[in-house]
């Protein structure tokens, strides 16, 4: 009777022992740093997804742009070779080619035998900046170099992620790992909201500070990389630059006037403009991209 109990009790103990464990989180799987160029974080899974085809154009289609694009490419190639390097804020006009610049800067310089180690692409989603501390340590001991990219970052009332940016960029006991890089993108020069701004000057005891502390974001980004509206002889050439690319069989006038109609219709001037008139012109024409 007693080895029957103990037989029972053991058993209960196994059917608990096995409830406790499917309870546990999925071990985190290993992150291969080989697997591709580009990655995306998942944040819940502590993950680097690699990307197979990279959305992507080539960088000598981004026209209209060609001081900023010089200088980020510079500091980039300078982060590839082992030499100290910026942070890069690219801010300003929609659509002139900020995230398009950043992706194609990567694959120039990933691509140039100079690079002391694999240069690798890792975007990092707004929502998940609280994660970035721990991005950073998971790729603080790899021999790679990452350049991180957050796209379209700007923060709204309310919104504290702005403070772990600024503690993972500069201002952790750690700081930043010497193999990695932040480059983002936002329409907005200082990253929140001009009203967000002007209210904590207004309701604060010290206004200055209250807004020193906001601006101070931005100042972890060593260099700013303005991005303005284009004019009509630009947007032209960008068109031009991707008619030609593509070799779409089309008359420069024709081009030209049906390229000015679109941005006419769109009531804006701009690279992503152009390229979506060169989806639409290549889709009549049936040609393929």
């Amino acid at each position: 009777m007693q080895d029957q109990t103990a037989q029972q009790i053991l058993a209960e103990l196994a059917r608990l022992s096995r409830a406790v464990e499917s309870l546990a989180p999925a071990p985190r799987p290993a992150i291969d740093f080989e697997a591709a160029d580009c990655f995306v974080w998942n944040a819940d899974a502590h993950y680097l997804a690699p990307v197979g085809k990279p959305n992507r154009i080539d960088i000598g289609l981004i026209k209209g742009v060609d001081h900023v694009r010089d200088i980020l490419v510079d500091n980039t190639r300078r982060f590839a070779r082992g030499l100290p390097a910026n942070n890069v804020l690219l801010w300003g006009a929609r659509g002139m080619g900020k995230s398009s610049l950043v992706k194609s800067a990567h694959a120039e310089l990933a691509a140039e035998a100079e690079t002391i180690a694999p240069l690798k692409l890792i975007e990092i989603h707004r929502e998940d900046i609280n994660s970035l501390p721990a991005l950073m340590a998971a790729l603080r001991p790899s021999q790679s170099r990452f350049i991180l990219f957050c796209d379209d970052l700007s923060f709204d009332h309310d919104d504290t992620a702005y403070k772990s940016l600024k503690a993972a960029l500069d201002g952790g006991i750690e700081g930043r790992p010497e193999n990695v890089v932040l480059y983002a993108t936002s329409n907005r020069r200082h990253l929140l909201p001009r009203d967000m701004m002007e209210n904590e000057r207004s309701t604060a005891i010290n206004p200055s500070e209250a807004v020193e502390e906001k601006v101070s974001l931005s100042d972890r980004f060593g260099l700013w990389l303005g991005f303005h509206k284009c004019n009509q002889d630009e947007y032209l050439e960008m068109v031009k630059g991707y008619a030609d690319h593509f070799n779409l069989k089309i008359t420069q006038e024709e081009l030209q006037a049906q390229a000015l109609e679109w941005s006419t219709t769109r009531g804006a001037r701009s690279g992503r403009v152009a390229w979506q008139f060169i989806q639409d012109l290549a889709g009549r024409a049936g040609h393929r991209l």
